[in-house]
């Protein structure tokens, strides 16, 4: 289990990678942003971006995946209150394989929860030309590492 103490500033985390599919990309944007240039190859072929294209917000849970199963699923997550920022750079299309990166930028412990500490990063996406894609700065709250003292149950094997 990693926890708040285990992070520090500028560590980086490859956080694996995905391929990224048609039927997906349609999917996701039938549900959540029916735009034609997300759900029509064919009315996607005359809009701005040439061809069907994974919706921003879509990229944005491709990356949530990766993160949780790269990082946040070993670590005492307790949430976050939020992104500060989301910029989308470049389309992301079928076929296309996404790498995802965290950095952190900040380690904060909170003045009002003992028990956690506030971390600010940086998501960045890559494509598989290493072209970034998408990067966020979000926080997170981390769970503190349990202090234990000579008489815990911890600290005695039990």
């Amino acid at each position: 289990m990693r926890y708040f103490e285990d992070c520090q500033v500028g560590d980086v985390f490859e956080l694996g990678s995905r391929s990224v599919g048609e039927e997906e990309i349609i999917a996701f944007a039938k549900q959540y942003d029916p735009q034609p240039f997300h759900i029509s190859p064919e009315l996607a072929k005359d809009s701005f971006f040439g061809g069907i294209i994974a919706s921003g917000w879509h990229t944005t849970a491709m990356f949530m995946r990766l993160l949780v199963d790269g990082l946040l699923s070993e670590t005492l997550s307790l949430g976050s209150p939020g992104v500060d920022e989301i910029r989308w750079l470049k389309p992301v299309r079928p076929g296309d394989i996404l790498r995802g990166r965290l950095t952190i930028l900040e380690c904060t412990p909170s003045r009002s929860r003992p028990e956690m500490g506030i971390i600010r990063s940086k998501g960045e996406l890559f494509n598989q030309n290493d072209e970034l894609v998408m990067h966020l700065i979000s926080i997170h709250f981390a769970g503190r590492r349990p202090v234990t003292t000579p008489d815990s149950p911890s600290s005695k094997g039990v």
